[in-house]
């Protein structure tokens, strides 16, 4: 299915620069003070340093393999971010909390063998192995716009299927009012699960939610890959949740259960900070952060740590056109 990008967020030239640009940055060698989701909560040493916002490119120990799917036919004015940065500034406290962490500390873990359970409140429960994220469904590009939490954005060509394609393939019954999510839990594998400081403070594993008109429309996506091979494990390898509308905490990583509940998942982020971080976590440029506006976002790019590359964030991330009609009758302030 084309899922076509509306006019008024159409992506400029200046968005985002070429991947070539970031091939031989150097190493910074001084932080500074950025504060990221969950930076000042106990528990927690999060404050991004200058590593975090133009990390390394390094070798990488995991593979990733080329995928077969169709490319997103939305080419106009569709500037990515290059994909040495997109593999290596990650938010993914699994591996740890710092931006850099999750590239270096992730490529050892093991994805095959992997399953993920679909049941609940569903007439055809099912258990997908490896082999099946990638075959059971026709794979397609999607190049969608990430804005995350902590006020930065990038554009990512993922590769996978429509959420709401698996949902039917289970039959949701009449209870099913809301879909819940949850990432592998390994503590051997994933270092930030067993140490709390590493891991942000946060109780293990995630998990998330999304109601199922949500999870239906459209836009969601069950992302296995992007820049047209399999994910690494940084971004969420094998298969991750990507909501491109919402903050990019609610795009959760490395899914093992999906499950159709009749209540409100509790929600990891929502459970520890409730104030911050709400269950919706609809990008909403008008609904600051108790800590820092929303009204703009950094957009990485290749100009260094002067470059003009602050741009204005649009509601629901540019997507509303596809999902306001969700959210009409909803005071976006207090549900957020």
């Amino acid at each position: 299915m084309l899922i076509k990008t509306p006019k008024l967020s159409d992506l400029k030239e200046s968005d985002v620069t070429p991947e070539s640009v970031y091939m031989n940055r150097r190493d910074l060698l001084k932080g500074m003070g950025f504060l990221g989701a969950g930076a000042l909560l106990a528990g927690a040493s999060n404050k991004a340093n200058a590593l975090d916002w133009f990390s390394k490119d390094e070798p990488t120990k995991f593979k990733t393999t080329p995928l077969n799917y169709t490319p997103d036919a939305n080419t106009d004015n569709l500037i990515l971010t290059p994909e040495s940065k997109v593999t290596t500034h990650n938010n993914f406290y699994e591996f740890g909390a710092q931006k850099h962490q999750p590239a270096e500390l992730s490529q050892n873990f093991k994805v095959n063998p992997w399953q993920l359970t679909i049941s609940g409140e569903c007439d055809n429960p099912i258990t997908l192995d490896y082999d099946d994220l990638t075959t059971m469904f026709a794979l397609e590009e999607r190049i969608y716009r990430l804005r995350c939490v902590e006020a930065w954005s990038m554009v990512v060509p993922w590769i996978g299927f429509s959420l709401a394609d698996l949902l039917k393939r289970v039959a949701p019954n009449s209870s099913a009012k809301y879909v819940f999510f949850e990432t592998l839990h390994d503590p051997q594998q994933m270092p930030g699960q067993e140490n709390r400081r590493l891991g942000g403070g946060i109780a293990y594993p995630y998990v998330e939610g999304l109601r199922i008109d949500e999870a239906m429309n459209p836009l969601a996506l069950m992302s296995v890959g992007l820049y047209g091979k399999t994910l690494p494990p940084q971004n969420g390898a094998p298969i991750r949740l990507v909501v491109p509308w919402k903050y990019g905490f609610k795009s959760i990583k490395s899914i093992v259960s999906i499950k159709l509940v009749r209540e409100q998942p509790q929600t990891t982020w929502h459970k520890l900070a409730p104030s911050e971080y709400g269950f919706y976590a609809n990008v909403n440029p008008k609904h600051d952060h108790p800590r820092w506006s929303q009204a703009s976002e950094r957009r990485i790019t290749s100009g260094g740590l002067f470059a003009r590359n602050r741009i204005e964030t649009l509601a629901f991330n540019g997507y509303g056109e596809q999902v306001a009609h969700l959210y009409k009758a909803m005071d976006l302030r207090k549900y957020y």
